[in-house]
């Protein structure tokens, strides 16, 4: 790492087979960040006195390996959750989940593994074809990009728009106990400081949030920082992703000191858990000693955070 620092029959019947589903369910909710969500976080989100960094790690850098595989490998690495990919980039996770696992193959390898579900990301396939899997999961985060861009002086009501937008999906999000968070993106609706404040002023829906992708925030020439600030309780999601390329993208690579980001984060409270992330991941073998590297130094600058706090 270049740069130091200072998560009747012998067959079953239908009703028999949704009922051990139920149970399933019902036995991972209590595992699950997620438990007894009905409205705003769970208890078990709720932020002690001294804020903790809670990390997870997405799929998609495991794109290459099953879907089983790649829990193994995010779980061996001492990560506390997972962020299942749809196939952008061809990533096969949640496809196959749905397709072959079910929710209750999947739980059952997040149960064999010790790992939390924590989101869908569904840049590809859109939330409402993934909605049901992630509630009889026990609910999670789906993170989804937003619009086209536009000029400034038409922000208020595209935003506006786009929030409205939205509502069929919050409806979905309702009855699935899950929220639904929109990652900035370059050259999309969601992408400034300026844009960010006008999701956060226009929304007031506790299951619409944002997934901040400081690579993009950075791309402009923006602070992460304040970015973070601006986001406030409606941040749901947090990559840990610097602008660069290849693994200089990742946490402890590259240029960036993430302690001030971290204590941002700790100033706003956040709840959920930080994702170190790249795109174009090299082999597992490799991915594994780098995430791994990653999840170290942002350890190391949470300490700092703490220590200083």
């Amino acid at each position: 790492m270049s740069h130091k620092c200072n998560d009747s029959s012998n067959k079953l019947s239908r009703r028999n087979v949704l009922m051990g589903t139920a149970a399933l369910c019902g036995g991972m909710l209590a595992k699950s960040p997620f438990a007894g969500v009905a409205h705003g976080f769970s208890d078990s989100l709720e932020q002690p006195s001294t804020w903790n960094l809670r990390l997870s790690a997405s799929s998609i850098n495991f794109s290459s390996l099953p879907i089983e595989e790649a829990c193994k490998r995010i779980a061996a690495l001492g990560f506390e959750a997972i962020d299942i990919w749809s196939a952008h980039a061809g990533c096969p996770h949640l496809d196959d989940v749905q397709n072959r696992l079910k929710a209750e193959g999947l739980l059952r390898v997040l149960e064999e593994c010790r790992l939390k579900l924590y989101s869908f990301s569904v840049y590809q396939g859109g939330y409402l074809r993934y909605a049901d899997l992630l509630g009889q999961c026990g609910g999670g985060v789906a993170i989804r990009g937003s619009t086209a861009p536009c000029e400034a002086k038409e922000l208020i009501p595209k935003m506006k728009a786009f929030l409205e937008s939205l509502k069929p999906e919050l409806e979905k999000a309702e009855s699935c106990n899950s929220y639904l968070a929109i990652e900035n993106h370059g050259h999309a609706l969601l992408d400034s400081c300026d844009s960010l404040k006008a999701f956060v002023d226009l929304n007031n829906h506790p299951r619409l949030g944002i997934a901040l992708a400081p690579y993009h925030i950075q791309a402009r020439g923006e602070s992460v920082e304040t970015a973070i600030l601006t986001c406030g309780q409606q941040l749901f999601y947090f990559y840990a992703w610097q602008h660069g390329s290849g693994l200089n993208q990742l946490p402890g690579y590259g240029g960036t000191d993430f302690t001030p980001w971290l204590k941002a984060l700790s100033q706003i409270s956040y709840k959920w858990y930080v994702n170190p992330f790249m795109h174009h991941e090299p082999p597992p073998d490799e991915m594994s000693v780098v995430l791994g590297n990653s999840r170290k130094y942002l350890l190391q600058c949470a300490q700092t955070v703490t220590t200083n706090s």
